[in-house]
């Protein structure tokens, strides 16, 4: 059924509603509507302080300075509401107004004139103290439920591959090469000499001396390669004497992970496989 506008023109014969498609001018005589039917309870409480906290907040009043008389009859006009509405009351609710209405019983005593100011001996401080304490935890509770939940606002995805990992060690190129030299160039900055000197350097003899060095077959830090205190014609004809043996597939160069330390060993034989190890 839908409700048509008015005709200002012929109010008797202007349709009220139409059904099926067609236009209704009087209402049903036999249309019964129990009386209760348009009535619609908006809100729903989780419990006595959840409906006292509405109320309060509603109005914005102060939750210290609580309006006893005020408060206590729009609590009670709730409860008529919902014995009204057929509503079963929880034993919650009844007891919240009795406590309400000893509240405000007492605040209409008179106080001894001996303790009149102190706030110790207000009968709403307990009240207060509970509203208090929900209000926290009902936004605790709100703030969790705001948190994304599995299954509610987003799904798991799971996705199975049929492969084996297999950690491959990185390459070393000749740019982890230059950084390292670059690194040892820097540390002898601080020791270098201007004493100038012919010397007489061999290829040959640093390659001999490096092979010494990494004969037992160990792994070896690239700097411990290099005389620290050696002049740089030294280190220069050393670090080439590195390449020569690097090209000639007398050792092993390696790292673990990029831009980690570079390490240096003797090569296998050549019907074994080189596959990169760990430093011991």
């Amino acid at each position: 059924m839908d409700i048509l506008p008015s005709d200002d023109s012929n109010p008797a014969l202007a349709p009220i509603a139409s059904l099926f498609g067609e236009p209704v001018t009087e209402l049903p005589k036999d249309l019964y509507i129990p009386p209760d039917a348009l009535r619609v309870f908006l809100e729903a409480f989780e419990g006595p302080l959840d409906l006292l906290l509405y109320l309060i907040r509603k109005q914005n009043i102060n939750v210290i300075d609580i309006p006893m008389a005020r408060i206590t009859a729009q609590y009670m006009e709730y409860i008529e509401l919902m014995q009204q509405n057929r509503l079963e009351l929880a034993a919650e609710y009844l007891l919240m107004a009795a406590v309400l209405i000893e509240i405000k019983s007492r605040m209409l005593l008179p106080r001894p004139a001996e303790v009149e100011g102190d706030e110790g001996l207000d009968p709403r401080a307990e009240l207060v103290r509970r509203l208090l304490e929900y209000e926290q935890m009902k936004l605790a509770a709100y703030n969790l439920d705001q948190l994304p939940q599995a299954e509610r606002d987003f799904a798991w995805a799971q996705a199975m591959i049929d492969r084996v990992a297999v950690q491959r060690l990185p390459e070393v190129d000749i740019d982890d090469l230059r950084s390292a030299w670059m690194a040892i160039i820097a540390r002898t900055k601080a020791n270098t000499s201007h004493k100038v000197t012919r010397e007489e350097l061999s290829v040959r003899e640093h390659m001999t001396r490096i092979l010494r060095l990494l004969a037992d077959g160990r792994f070896l830090a690239f700097h411990e390669l290099f005389v620290q205190q050696a002049s740089r014609p030294v280190l220069v004809v050393n670090f080439i004497a590195v390449l020569e043996l690097v090209k000639e597939s007398l050792v092993f160069v390696t790292q673990a992970q990029p831009y980690a330390p570079i390490y240096v060993r003797l090569s296998v034989a050549a019907d074994q496989s080189t596959t990169a190890m760990e430093p011991a």
